[in-house]
C-alpha cells in the first residue's frame, strides 16, 4: 500500500472537518469534490456565490459545506473574536470586521480557533505569509515549541532508501537560514511528525556538503553545531550528521564516509541546512525522481494549518487534506 494510502485510510477512521479558504481557485473546488468522495474529511470552502459559480462549474459538490464569509451566520462573531485577541496589537473592530471579510485565510482561521472546524489548507493561490499569518496570531504555537517549520512528505516510486522510498524533508518551505538551535528544533520537530505519519522509528539526519569533518567552514560549523545541541536536547530521537545525501541514505557510502554513524545509510528524516537547499531538493525529488510530495506541512502550530506550493495540482491538495485530517486527530 503506498504511504498517502496508508495516510487517508488514517483520516476516514476520524473524520475531522478541514476548511479551504481559497474558493477563487479551481483547484481547490475540485480537491473538495474529490476528498469528500473518498471520504477523507468533512470539507468546508470559503466563498462567495459568484466565486463558486466561476470556479465550481461542472463538479459534484454533494456533501461539502460552502460558506460565504460576506453572508454567514457567526461573522460577527468571528469578527469581535479577532478583535478581542488583537486588541491589544492595536486592532480595532472595524479593522477586525473588515478583516474577517476581506482575508478568507482569517475567517477559517477563527472558524478553528471557535471550535468549528480542526484545521486549515491554503496557500495554492496565497504566499505562505498570507496562510501562516493568521494561524501564528490567533491560534499560535504548541506549548513548549520553539519555532513553527514546515516538512515535505516524500514518496518515492521504486526506491530502497528511506522508509521504502518515504521520507520526511525539512524544512523546505518556511525557516530561511536557521542557526544552530533552530536546525536542531526543526530537526526534533520533524522526527516527531515522521513518526506521527508512518509509526516508524525516525532515523534523522543533518545534511551538509560534509559528512564527518570531510570539510572545515562556517556552514559545516553551524550543522556540526546543530548536530551537538540535538543530542543533547532532543535525547529520545536518533540524529546525526553532519553528512552528504548520499552518505545519509546508501549503506555502502555511510559506511565508507562515516563509520561508526547510527544514522549513515539509514536516515528516513533529511534536515536541510538551509531553505535553498530543501526547497531545491525536494523538487529535484519530485520532477526528477518522479517522487509525490506532499507539503508543504507545518509543524509546531497548536492547531494544523498547512500551506500549499503555488504550484501544486489538486491531487496534491487532496493529500495535505488528508495529512491536515490525521494531525487534527492525533
Amino acid at each position: 500500500m503506498a504511504f498517502i494510502d496508508v495516510i487517508k485510510a488514517k483520516a476516514k477512521a476520524n473524520l475531522k472537518t478541514i476548511v479551504l479558504p481559497e474558493g477563487m481557485d479551481r483547484r481547490t473546488w475540485e480537491a473538495a469534490s474529490e476528498a469528500t468522495k473518498q471520504g477523507l474529511a468533512k470539507v468546508i470552502v470559503l466563498a462567495s456565490k459568484e466565486e463558486q459559480e466561476a470556479n465550481a462549474a461542472g463538479l459534484d459538490l454533494t456533501g461539502i459545506q460552502v460558506v460565504d464569509p460576506a453572508t454567514a451566520e457567526k461573522k460577527d462573531t468571528y469578527a469581535n473574536l479577532l478583535y478581542e485577541l488583537r486588541k491589544n496589537k492595536g486592532m480595532t473592530p472595524e479593522e477586525a470586521g473588515k478583516l474577517v471579510l476581506s482575508d478568507y485565510t482569517y475567517f477559517g482561521t477563527l472558524m478553528i480557533k471557535s471550535g468549528d472546524a480542526d484545521g486549515l489548507v491554503s496557500g495554492a493561490c496565497h504566499s505562505t505569509a498570507n496562510t501562516l499569518r493568521p494561524a501564528l496570531q490567533i491560534i499560535k504555537t504548541k506549548p513548549g515549541v520553539k519555532l513553527v517549520s514546515s516538512f515535505f512528505l516524500m514518496e518515492v516510486p521504486n526506491c530502497e532508501f528511506g522508509n521504502s522510498g518515504t521520507f520526511v524533508f525539512a524544512d523546505c518551505g518556511l525557516e530561511p537560514n536557521p542557526d544552530p538551535e533552530k536546525l536542531a528544533a526543526i530537526a526534533a520537530s520533524s522526527a516527531e511528525s515522521f513518526k506521527k505519519m508512518t509509526g516508524e522509528e525516525p532515523i534523522v539526519a543533518l545534511l551538509s556538503h560534509s559528512s564527518y569533518g570531510s570539510a572545515k567552514n562556517d556552514d559545516v560549523a553551524k550543522v556540526q553545531a546543530a548536530v551537538a545541541i540535538a543530542k543533547e536536547q532532543y535525547p529520545e530521537y536518533l540524529i546525526d550528521g553532519e553528512l552528504q545525501l548520499d552518505a545519509a541514505i546508501v549503506p555502502s557510502v555511510g559506511k565508507k564516509k562515516a563509520p561508526g554513524s547510527p544514522v549513515a545509510g539509514r536516515a528516513n528524516v533529511l534536515i536541510f541546512p538551509d531553505l535553498d537547499a530543501g526547497n531545491i531538493g525536494y523538487k529535484l525529488a519530485q520532477r526528477l525522481a518522479k517522487a509525490e510530495a506532499y507539503g508543504p506541512v507545518c509543524q509546531g502550530i497548536a492547531a494544523p494549518v498547512n500551506d500549499l506550493s503555488r504550484g501544486c495540482s489538486s491531487n496534491d491538495i487532496v493529500g495535505v487534506i488528508a495529512i491536515t485530517a490525521v494531525q487534527a486527530g492525533e
